[in-house]
């Protein structure tokens, strides 16, 4: 150890005190030569054994000194006296002051691991040139960073140690599983994530979150729609109902209440079974009116109403109003009927006392001026689906809509009733045009094939499987046709063309195995025909050779 500069000042005071004692000897004293005790107290540090028997000059004018007593017995010439300690006077900054031991030090003589005081100040200025770094007061960065860089893994060169070496590996499924169980705990933040998202998506669409999403004003505005449904569901009231008329009612039904809750829809289920009688006739299949007129006070915060009749089936549930029809009202609809016009009615007005807008074959051509929504099919106006919207022309079009003076008592004559009076409406009343829109009927109201011609080939009323067409409307299936076999096979076809993924795939696999089943059962009966075929010829060559 180095020594302190305390202690090498208080043996370098020392060491004069003895020296200069030892210079100043009286000449009339002899002292006996004892080599004996050089051998055994050693030397000092850095002189050799022999060199202190030698003479030294004394400082000229340095006053004499007495010995001190019990000092052993040395030359007048030593330079030093010897050290009372084993191993010599201590050297600083190269031996240690005191030495527990007893032995003499191993550097007293001058060996080959001697050290220099030079050597010893090197080392020291090596060990003291740089301060420890010790972080103090970093602040928040200082500490974040230090922690990264904790957190980081080191990189060992040695050889990793075989743990498994004498140990049972086990059945390769437990390993794979503790394989996966380890991965699965390192992402567990992940893992979780990802759970947590799934099973929100799941609540969202099971429970009626999504029916509350999609009903509010702000995100999809599902409570401005309200579909009004023809049905008898109380059973044969007025008329009797059969197994299909059942069957066709509960599927219908089932539908419509299907689209309402996916897009947050008002279903509102009328009971046609009964009819209203009036002063002198019964106005039977005359209720929409008055029904449309009840729904708008049942549903304050509506705007837009849709009549639908039984007999229809929504192909598409995935189309919404909204985007289907409404977010682009101007473009799909024609305001001039002359475009399409089964009904050869002549328009625009010509009358000289009405206003512009009356006289335009366009109205206004705004389409916040709509108020009805009416296809047409090849007949003329089609009311098995149209669209009211609430307005106060809408009031005025149901008052005189619903009074037979408006008509002038022609309802007894016509066939469709309230469609015939629509229709005779807009040709008299100018009024009426300029806030009527016809919409394509392809779009809202396609027709199976049977109405409107046998064949079902005409593209703009007939529906189109590639298209993908909103509903179908199988009207006039009383006459002539099977309602609840048309029912069915849209049915079939719509679920067919609306399967998610994984139907799709359970469907593609029983499909493969009936396949291959038809493809087995075609191979036997080949076999079987020709196992018959070989035994017929077998039997006419057996025939033939008999007769020879």
């Amino acid at each position: 150890t180095l020594a302190s500069p305390a202690s090498f000042t208080a043996t370098a005071g020392h060491r004069r005190r003895r020296s200069s004692a030892a210079r100043n000897v009286p000449p009339s004293l002899n002292l006996p030569d004892n080599t004996n005790s050089r051998s055994r107290f050693g030397t000092t540090s850095g002189v050799a054994g022999g060199s202190l028997g030698e003479g030294l000059a004394t400082i000229p004018g340095t006053p004499g000194l007495s010995t001190i007593p019990g000092t052993p017995g040395i030359q007048n010439d030593m330079s030093r006296t010897p050290s009372p300690r084993p191993g010599g006077w201590s050297s600083p900054g190269l031996s240690t002051p005191y030495d527990s031991s007893g032995r003499a030090s191993p550097y007293g003589n001058g060996g080959a691991h001697n050290v220099t005081w030079a050597s010893a100040q090197a080392r020291s200025a090596e060990v003291k040139g740089y301060a420890a770094f010790t972080p103090r007061n970093q602040g928040f960065f200082g500490k974040h960073f230090r922690k990264i860089s904790t957190s980081l893994p080191f990189s060992h060169s040695a050889e990793k140690e075989k743990m498994s070496r004498g140990h049972h590996k086990g059945h390769p499924a437990l390993q794979i599983l503790n394989r996966i169980g380890r991965n699965l705990w390192r992402l567990r933040r992940s893992v979780g994530l990802v759970l947590l998202v799934v099973v929100s998506i799941i609540l969202f669409y099971v429970t009626p979150l999504h029916r509350i999403f999609r009903r509010s004003s702000i995100f999809g505005g599902g409570n401005k729609f309200v579909i009004i449904l023809a049905a008898n569901q109380g059973g044969g009231v007025m008329e009797w109902k059969g197994p299909r008329e059942w069957a066709i009612e509960r599927d219908s039904v089932k539908n419509k209440k299907k689209y309402t809750q996916r897009w947050g829809y008002d279903l509102e289920i009328v009971d046609m079974s009964t009819k209203k009688r009036y002063a002198h006739e019964w106005r039977e299949s005359w209720e929409k009116v008055d029904t449309i007129k009840n729904a708008m006070r049942k549903y304050p915060h509506a705007e837009w109403f849709w009549w639908l009749d039984t007999n229809t089936f929504i192909m598409e549930p995935g189309y919404s109003l909204q985007k289907h029809i409404f977010n682009n009202l101007k473009d799909i609809t024609y305001r001039d009927i002359n475009h399409y016009n089964p009904l050869n009615i002549s328009h625009p007005p010509t009358d000289p006392y009405l206003d512009p807008e009356s006289l335009s074959p366009v109205g206004d051509g705004r389409s916040d001026s709509i108020n009805l929504i009416v296809p047409q099919d090849c007949g003329g106006f089609n009311l098995g689906s149209f669209f009211v919207r609430r307005s106060i022309w809408t009031d005025r079009l149901l008052d005189i809509w619903w009074d037979p003076v408006g008509y002038e008592q022609k309802h007894m004559e016509w066939e469709h009733k309230e469609q015939d009076a629509l229709e005779y409406m807009y040709t008299n009343q100018p009024w009426i045009r300029s806030h009527v829109a016809f919409i394509h009927q392809r779009k809202v109201n396609s027709f199976p094939p049977g109405a409107c011609g046998d064949k079902g080939d005409d593209p703009k009323i007939h529906y189109q499987e590639r298209d993908r067409d909103f509903l179908v409307n199988m009207a006039g299936c009383e006459w002539g046709r099977d309602c609840w076999a048309e029912m069915y096979n849209y049915r079939q076809l719509s679920n067919r063309l609306n399967r998610n993924p994984w139907e799709k795939f359970k469907d593609g696999i029983s499909d493969s195995f009936k396949a291959m089943k038809s493809k087995k059962k075609e191979k036997e009966k080949k076999k079987e025909k020709e196992n018959k075929d070989g035994k017929g010829k077998g039997e006419k060559n057996e025939k033939r050779n008999k007769k020879w």
